[in-house]
């Protein structure tokens, strides 16, 4: 039995909503959620974080990596992070929004999401 399911994947941006409405022009697909620092579209698995002073990746210079993570949907916050930090993952010590998902750091340091819902 999985402890998690693929949620999406969030893209760092400096405004999640025209982020958001780029990408919801391009699928044709709808905003399912929207706040001052986040968008998701669903339909498409794609979310869009705030990141205060971003910096647009410079690709393929690495000089600027690209900027991602994973987005896993659980069905309890708490049981749901026991268990997979249990696997290997680590939690580190600033949450944004504990109460509506938490970041989790997997063995590689590469931050992923989980929440119960979007």
């Amino acid at each position: 039995m999985a402890l998690a399911r693929y949620v999406g994947v969030s893209l760092d941006s400096d405004d999640p909503q025209a982020h958001a409405d780029f990408y919801s022009r391009l699928l044709d697909a709808e905003i399912s959620y929207s706040s001052e620092t986040f968008a998701f579209i669903q339909s498409a698995h794609l979310g869009f974080v705030k990141v205060e002073k971003h910096v647009a990746p410079t690709w393929p210079n690495p000089d600027v990596p690209k900027q991602s993570h994973l987005e896993l949907g659980v069905d309890d916050l708490d049981s749901g992070e026991a268990a997979i930090v249990a696997l290997g993952a680590t939690k580190p010590e600033f949450q944004p929004q504990p109460d509506r998902w938490r970041v989790l750091l997997d063995p590689a340091g590469h931050p992923f999401c989980i929440s119960t819902s979007i």
